[in-house]
């Protein structure tokens, strides 16, 4: 017998990529059971489902940074206190990134590439653990939202969260609409998301000098001409993070979605000052966002 849950959940996570440096993902999740029936005449009771599988998933993956752990760019190295790693990956011609953070803020995958695959057999191992005994097979399902329009990959941290977004390197795969006097203005959104495509965006009081930072050896050299540095400390911990400016934006503001939604809004009224009216649908990942208007 099998029991299928359709949208359990999304994750919103950020990833290293080789080419395309630290990339904001969000991925759709549906699972499959296979089992026989317990004694509740049940593979599993849904309620269960979504409440226990749901919270595996998102503790394994969702609001982190996931690490290719096999990858030959990737140096992975325990601070003195133990519950901090230092993760340097040492992509060629100044393109290399740098963290410093909690180890709760990673998630180590056994594999030299990070997507669907190797996510899919990471899940797939967190979560057999914690099954029950008459679940005999488990199919993990990821995808990505249809999106027929513009839309990019961001990575931040919102250091005043209280939960996982405080994690400086968790992302999102966002869609994106402008309405000028009440128009879709499509030419705009697509300009936006080639700026913003697979960027880190950063807020302003963030910004650290590198010469500041908990840098392992493999940092030690880098020069601010190159890579920009983010520092603070949360209720987790301390995190700090270097990447290359050509993969950075800088807002002034906080990154939560409603402070992006209103930096876009008040970039395009600088663009159209003779409109009437400008409107920012800021989307979060998938099916959430803030609206703003300048």
């Amino acid at each position: 017998m099998q029991l299928f849950v359709n949208d359990l959940t999304v994750i919103d996570f950020s990833y290293l990529c080789p080419e395309r440096g630290i990339v904001g993902e969000s991925w759709i999740v549906d699972i499959i059971l296979d089992g026989s029936l317990n004694e509740q005449s049940m593979v599993l009771d849904f309620g269960r489902v979504k409440k226990q599988i749901k919270r595996i998933i998102d503790d394994a993956v969702d609001h982190k940074l996931a690490v290719p752990a096999e990858h030959p760019f990737t140096r992975v190295t325990h601070a003195d206190d133990e519950n901090s790693y230092w993760v340097d990956f040492l992509r060629p011609q100044q393109r290399s990134i740098h963290l410093f953070c909690p180890a709760d803020a990673y998630a180590f995958i056994d594999a030299d590439r990070v997507d669907m695959s190797s996510i899919n057999a990471y899940l797939r191992a967190v979560i057999k653990r914690e099954l029950p005994g008459n679940i005999e097979g488990l199919e993990v399902l990821l995808r990505s939202e249809q999106i027929d329009d513009a839309y990019y990959h961001y990575t931040h941290g919102l250091k005043k969260h209280d939960g996982n977004c405080q994690r400086i390197a968790h992302g999102h795969r966002s869609r994106l609409q402008i309405f000028i006097d009440g128009q879709r203005d499509r030419a705009l959104e697509q300009l936006w998301a080639e700026r913003w495509r697979d960027i880190y965006l950063g807020s302003q009081e963030d910004v650290a000098a590198l010469a500041n930072l908990q840098r392992s050896a493999a940092a030690a050299d880098l020069s601010e001409t190159t890579h920009i540095g983010y520092s603070y400390t949360a209720d987790q911990g301390l995190f700090e993070l270097i990447v290359p400016l050509p993969e950075n934006d800088l807002i002034a503001t906080d990154s939560t979605v409603e402070c992006i939604a209103t930096h876009l809004a008040d970039a395009i009224r600088v663009q159209r000052p003779a409109a009437n009216t400008v409107q920012v649908r800021a989307f979060e990942g998938v099916g959430k966002g803030a609206i703003a208007y300048a």
